[in-house]
């Protein structure tokens, strides 16, 4: 069963306040478009939102440093380096839409994103054994869609008429 967002944090900061204080620590111009309402501040923010802001810019800092390098690895997968219109764009969107796009680009452009659970290659025998059990004896032949509602059964009907009387003449 999965965690409600209030024990995730328990568990992992012990309390909002550290959470806060935590994410207070990421949250500089590097990483980070001010974009909270300076009445209210991170404190009034959902739990949910807080982690997955805490996870974001975690990531972004540890592969990328900055949001510049980020913005420059997306422009570098989408080919496009020295278009200044879609880079100045970029710049306005908030750090997680970036990495949202980044991820999105590199499976565009088949590029590995790094992840943190490596994947486990196969042998070429157990393949073939794989695809052997995958793969279905004999295919049956589809039956043929009759109509869902009493419309389409008379709309049916009235073209095999129509076909009928066409064949006739």
């Amino acid at each position: 069963m999965k965690t409600t967002p209030f024990k995730a944090v328990t568990e992992r900061f012990g309390d909002k306040q550290k959470l806060v204080s935590a994410l207070e620590k990421l949250v500089t111009d590097e990483l980070w478009l001010k974009r909270v309402n300076e009445n209210k501040g991170l404190g009034r923010v959902s739990n949910k939102k807080l982690l997955h802001l805490h996870d974001t810019l975690e990531r972004v800092k540890k592969e990328f440093g900055n949001r510049a390098k980020l913005i420059e690895s997306i422009l570098g997968l989408m080919k496009r380096q020295k278009d200044e219109g879609l880079r100045g764009r970029l710049e306005s969107f908030p750090t997680p839409r970036l990495l949202d796009l980044h991820t999105s680009s590199a499976r565009g452009s088949k590029v590995a994103v790094k992840t943190d659970a490596p994947k486990e290659k196969k042998a070429p025998a157990e393949k073939k054994a794989a695809a052997a059990k995958k793969a279905p004896a004999e295919k049956k032949a589809a039956p043929a869609k009759a109509p869902a509602n009493a419309a389409a059964k008379a709309r049916t009907a009235a073209a095999k008429k129509k076909a009928a009387a066409k064949k006739k003449k």
